[in-house]
């Protein structure tokens, strides 16, 4: 029996172990972006390119596909390169891409590129779910500016692309 459960007890490290579970993070970031989703897909299925366009994401090392493990690289403001690697869970072309990753109790992420066809062009959504004991420590203030910046890089790259 670890010195953990002897001092605190069993029904404290499962109550703390169940928070740690139940304790999220939402972040959701939209813009309308004037092209078909198809012009929107093509450039979020070129993970060579990322490190061009992208200022939160910078490098995605493989291809997206269901299942696929890919090593990932993410800027924080502070210009301090975070390492992850995601697990693609859905890929459905011009329409979502959803990625997951992290350690089950400490940090996971659910994360989803949502394409929607719109009057003006495509609706393109990032939304995420964190879950962990390390949001209690973590400062992620940070996420949905990046987000919204990431979202306006891939506007100015899909109009640069199709002019």
């Amino acid at each position: 029996m670890s010195w953990t459960i002897l001092k605190f007890g069993l029904p404290f490290v499962l109550a703390l172990l169940v928070a740690s579970l139940l304790t999220t993070r939402t972040f959701h970031v939209e813009v309308v972006i004037p092209a078909p989703p198809q012009d929107i897909w093509t450039v979020l299925m070129n993970t060579e390119s990322y490190p061009d366009w992208n200022p939160t994401v910078i490098e995605v090392d493989g291809q997206y596909e269901v299942g696929a493990k890919l090593p990932t690289k993410v800027m924080d403001p502070a210009g301090k390169v975070l390492e992850m690697t995601n697990t693609v869970r859905t890929l459905t072309p011009n329409r979502e891409l959803r990625q997951s990753g992290g350690v089950v109790g400490i940090i996971t992420y659910d994360h989803q590129w949502l394409l929607e066809p719109v009057e003006l062009g495509t609706k393109v959504t990032q939304h995420e779910v964190d879950r962990g004991a390390f949001l209690w420590f973590w400062n992620s203030d940070w996420i949905e500016p990046a987000y919204s910046r990431a979202n306006e890089a891939l506007s100015r790259r899909v109009a640069n692309l199709t002019e």
